[in-house]
């Protein structure tokens, strides 16, 4: 899946989200509460759409149904310049009910259509993670390798299993996804 650099860019501040909302300082898993309480809050987020939307996507988090994974992946391949518009998702983006009152929220506000588009296609970019679907150093459709011009990247998230990823009892997979996002954002890894 071929993703812009406005995607990647935005995907990696997204991880980084949920995993903040993951774990409280015990390391106890609290990603449903703390999403809940987020979700109480929306009319205060939306705020913080256009300066922080990775913090404000969240609360979408599971909140989504993809029916058309090709319009999706057109998506995350535009950049922010070039995003269609809400509505023209319809047929291929259902929110989960509970999820509703939160998008009629959301689009009240000005950018709220854009933002929409946005926290689909980061949920959408969540979801490929754990089911296996990968970007990165793949064979184009006439089987040649992407220039390094390609806006592809390779996360390295692929050596993870959706089990590892989520399971919090697994130190192994969180120190191994740590170091890959920390890699991502310029930092060398201790090896």
């Amino acid at each position: 899946m071929k993703t812009s650099p406005f995607f990647h860019d935005l995907r990696s501040a997204y991880q980084a989200e949920i995993d903040d909302l993951t774990q409280d300082s015990e390391g106890k898993d609290v990603l449903r509460k703390r999403l809940a309480q987020k979700r109480s809050e929306i009319g205060f987020l939306v705020k913080m759409m256009e300066l922080a939307p990775e913090m404000v996507a969240v609360v979408f988090h599971q909140g989504f149904r993809f029916a058309r994974s090709a319009t999706l992946e057109q998506v995350v391949a535009a950049g922010g310049d070039h995003l269609p518009t809400w509505e023209s998702l319809c047929s291929s983006v259902t929110l989960e009910p509970w999820a509703e009152a939160l998008a009629k929220t959301v689009l009240a506000e000005p950018g709220g259509d854009r933002f929409m588009v946005m926290a689909a296609a980061l949920e959408y970019l969540q979801q490929a993670r754990f089911s296996g679907a990968q970007d990165g150093d793949e064979a184009d459709a006439s089987g040649e390798e992407d220039d390094a011009e390609s806006l592809e990247h390779d996360d390295g998230y692929d050596a993870l299993s959706a089990d590892d990823a989520v399971d919090p009892h697994n130190s192994r997979s969180r120190e191994e996804a740590s170091a890959n996002w920390l890699a991502d954002v310029g930092f060398e890894r201790k090896d």
